[in-house]
């Protein structure tokens, strides 16, 4: 029977192979780092995705708001031309083309509205997060005997 000693080379080429302490958190640390720069990146590309719907809804919002300006310009000047003139070609035809455009502008109002609607926020990241923070915790309990 041969008993390895501290000092045999054996020995220390066995404790040589395992990591030091300082080596494991230092290991700990950067799949840290890596981690939480993964879970920023995650989260600006959601960010970006939101912000383009948002973008999107708000400028058909902003559209429906112009048409319905002009709108309202055709039709007080329909309504000033029909009192005055009480004759039908003029304010009859800037009636019409006035009521098309709060037509378009109820339209875009509602794209707009629906759009807007869709927007949810970061939902991917924060079920991931959750998800890590989950692991994480799991994987340092101590193992249950």
């Amino acid at each position: 029977m041969t008993e390895l000693s501290p000092a045999s080379p054996s020995a220390l080429a066995a404790a040589d192979e395992r990591p030091t302490l300082v080596a494991l958190v230092r290991s700990a640390a950067q799949d840290g780092a890596t981690l939480v720069r993964g879970e920023i990146e995650l989260a600006k590309a959601e960010a970006r995705e939101t912000a383009q719907k948002a973008g999107k809804g708000a400028g058909l919002l902003g559209g429906a708001a112009f048409v319905a300006v002009t709108a309202w310009f055709l039709l007080s000047f329909a309504a000033a031309f029909g009192l005055v003139a009480a004759g039908l070609p003029v304010w009859a035809g800037m009636l019409i083309v006035g009521v098309l455009y709060l037509l378009v502008a109820g339209l875009l109002g509602f794209l707009g509205r629906r759009e807007l609607q869709r927007v949810k926020g970061l939902e991917r990241t924060q079920a991931h997060a959750t998800s890590l923070v989950e692991e994480t915790k799991a994987a340092l309990r101590p193992p249950t005997a």
